[in-house]
């Protein structure tokens, strides 16, 4: 009875939270991708498993998936993943360290960095008077970089026995070259729930609303009144909930076991085109499953996009991962198609790499 009274609490806190979210889109301007380069997730064992893993999280990657699994810690932990999305043309790098404090507490920071390098400014390389080229106009380039930043600063506690809280604060930094950049901040929270081997989890993403102000370097742009001068602004990302179950069934004694995660994604900024979509509502289930052997091997498989093609046919890309164990240390790898609808832009192999410290 006691554990169904914290779960009806947890409803209504839920629910009074998503009665909210209207009222933030009053007089900002709604950006549909403002924070996507977040959307693809952390952690090839969560990317393999269909990123099914708000449920899961309880290492140094809940900075990212959901701050109540930091609870779960009881050793420093350091998780680090580099991977080349989009066919390569994406750089990502995913870095945090989480540590207990006490034995219900922990903090975790991380960082996040997104971006495409060597992009070409080719203005400089043309000759406006006689509209044609300049003489070896390569020399005449300028190389600049697009990138995405984000840092948390994460805190999870025990409040029951088995219900943990969490909340993460966060920044954003958007930079294209000396051109143009922004600054976004936010607030995740998050809850975990588990009974024997049932999982339940939630993580209220940008939950506060992610306000991003561009500002924009008009000195770039002065020479070159033909190509307008872009206006800089403030941009608001909706908040997205998201749902997350799983289930861990032991097989045998020797510490192997199966587990299945169910996922459920709801977004409000109205990405409709590709997306299961009610309204403004979009819908973005996940699914995935893992076998560890041992505590040593570990299969992984899963589907994280259901989207629609262009005739209007639901598809899915999965993804596929395994996982090497090593005392203290963990290897992880998943391969799967991580562009979305834009399947033309291939697979991608990913790796990452978690050092659990043991304390003296």
């Amino acid at each position: 009875m006691v554990h169904n009274r914290m779960l009806k609490r947890l409803f209504l806190w839920v629910s009074g939270l998503l009665a909210l979210f209207p009222l933030a889109t009053v007089s900002q301007s709604t950006a549909k991708y403002g924070a996507d380069f977040l959307s693809g997730g952390v952690d090839a064992r969560a990317m393999a498993m269909g990123n099914t893993h708000i449920a899961f999280a309880e290492n140094a990657s809940s900075t990212y998936w959901n701050p109540a699994g930091l609870a779960h810690l009881k050793n420093p932990d350091i998780g680090y993943m580099h991977a080349e999305r989009f066919g390569g043309i994406v750089s990502f790098d995913y870095a945090a360290f989480a540590f207990p404090v006490g034995k219900k507490s922990a903090f975790g920071l991380a960082a996040i960095r997104s971006g495409v390098n060597d992009i070409k400014d080719t203005r400089d390389a043309w000759d406006f008077e006689r509209d044609t080229p300049k003489p070896n106009p390569e020399n005449n380039f300028r190389l600049f970089s697009a990138a995405d930043y984000a840092f948390y600063v994460t805190y999870g506690r025990k409040v029951r026995e088995n219900l943990t809280l969490g909340a993460s604060g966060k920044v954003i930094r958007r930079k294209i070259g000396p051109y143009a950049d922004a600054w976004g901040y936010s607030l995740d929270a998050g809850a975990q729930y588990r009974k024997g081997r049932l999982r339940l989890g939630v993580n209220l993403q940008d939950i506060s609303t992610m306000l991003q102000t561009w500002s924009i370097n008009q000195a770039e742009f002065a020479d070159y009144p033909e190509y307008g001068v872009p206006k800089g602004g403030t941009e608001m990302a909706l908040p997205v909930v998201r749902l997350g179950s799983g289930y861990d069934l032991p097989i045998g004694d020797g510490g192997s076991r199966f587990s299945l995660g169910f996922d459920l994604d709801m977004a409000f900024d109205g990405q409709q085109k590709f997306a299961l979509s009610a309204g403004s509502l979009s819908l973005h289930p996940r699914l995935g499953a893992e076998y560890q052997i041992k505590q040593a091997f570990a299969l992984r498989t899963g589907i994280a996009n259901f989207s629609k093609n262009a005739n209007g046919d639901v598809e899915v890309r999965p993804m596929v991962g395994l996982g090497l164990m090593i005392r203290q240390a963990a290897i992880d790898y998943v391969f799967g198609d991580f562009s979305g609808p834009t399947a033309e832009l291939g697979n991608s192999h990913m790796i990452s790499v978690r050092l659990a410290l043991e304390r003296q």
